[in-house]
């Protein structure tokens, strides 16, 4: 099993729209480093922080759980869609997606105090440059932040 880290921004889509709609696509990625990761490496089971971005709080703020591998995100093809991409090939799709499914909230881990823990050191968000909107997390550092919420 794999960890990850996914970011979103609350005010389009929270952990709090994942749990209302249980699965969701997690479409939108147009990022290629980050659409090779979902698609290479992003497996079924694979545990997923939901990361809030771009806000008042930003950190991690739940968990989800991949319930489908990668396979092509049909907004790209949507001319009425934000995520349209008219250089993307329908037989040979540019973007892909997966689906994940709510597990739980967390009490917020705001990126500071994951900044100011050593064990994160090496974590690739408390990196200076890294903006990736998908990020492995490794089992030590996921462990490390499920204790920071102090429910585990």
């Amino acid at each position: 099993m794999g960890y990850w880290l996914f970011k979103t921004e609350p005010e389009t889509f929270s952990i709090d729209t994942l749990k209302q709609q249980k699965v969701s696509c997690w479409e939108g990625v147009r990022n290629y480093q980050a659409r090779n990761m979902m698609r290479d490496l992003v497996k079924l089971g694979d545990q997923i922080f939901i990361y809030h971005s771009s806000c008042k709080e930003v950190g991690v703020a739940g968990i989800a759980t991949v319930v489908k591998e990668a396979y092509p995100d049909h907004f790209q093809f949507d001319p009425t869609c934000p995520y349209f991409d008219p250089k993307s090939d329908p037989e040979n799709p540019r973007w892909i997606m997966v689906d994940v499914e709510y597990q739980r909230h967390l009490r917020l881990v705001s990126l500071k105090r994951m900044k100011a823990n050593p064990l994160l050191e090496e974590m690739p968000l408390v990196k200076r440059g890294n903006r990736l909107s998908i990020m492995p997390v490794t089992e030590a550092q996921w462990l490390a932040i499920l204790q920071m919420t102090g429910q585990f």
